[in-house]
């Protein structure tokens, strides 16, 4: 990060309990950044988890004229809102790169979907799951072999990730690691009873 980058971020931790003082140095500092520096500082805010910061400079990056959609932009965005667990916040990322016509390749919606799943957020996965189902790229296994190993705590969506994939893989086989089905139940139920 540059000298630059640095101050800015500095700077947007410090005001962001004083709305109009931020919002006056989004004005001043942080619209005249170079495209490089802009997304340094977005890059930086993402991973020290600052959501609120992040969204303010998401929303900065794409009313830019140089933003052009990118896969990447999308995925570290949602990525950041998964580790949070911000639901309402990446449904809203979400629908923006679906305006944007921003397609993923099976690789990154298996990392996003496990990125959910990891971060418990099962029924947000699975409705990324069915996105990644309807997309025009053609299905590969790694990405299901990735995401059926973050399924194992959810029995019943990784029987229906695993019906899909043997399904599209009729030759391939799924390996059920029944001591961590087991372990995992185990300590759902327990989590459940107290």
């Amino acid at each position: 990060m540059s000298k630059e980058s640095l101050i800015a971020a500095k700077e947007l931790k410090r005001l962001q309990s004083y709305p109009v003082q931020f919002e006056r140095f989004m004005k001043s500092h942080v619209s005249r950044l170079l495209k490089s520096n802009l997304v340094a500082v977005l890059a930086e805010l993402q991973r020290q988890n600052l959501v609120f910061l992040s969204l303010k400079l998401y929303d900065a990056v794409r009313k830019e004229i140089w933003y052009r959609p990118d896969m990447f932009f999308y995925t570290d965005m949602l990525m950041m809102l998964a580790r949070n667990k911000k639901v309402d916040e990446a449904k809203r990322v979400w629908e923006d790169l679906k305006q944007e016509e921003v397609l993923f390749d099976q690789h990154t919606f298996g990392d996003i979907i496990r990125a959910f799943l990891d971060n418990g957020l099962p029924s947000e996965a699975m409705d990324i799951y069915d996105e990644m189902r309807r997309s025009p790229k053609s299905p590969l296994s790694l990405p299901y072999r990735v995401i059926l190993k973050g399924l194992i705590p959810y029995p019943e969506l990784r029987k229906k990730v695993k019906d899909d994939f043997l399904e599209l893989f009729p030759d391939m086989v799924v390996y059920d690691p029944l001591e961590d089905l087991f372990k995992h139940q185990e300590r759902r139920r327990e989590s459940e009873e107290d």
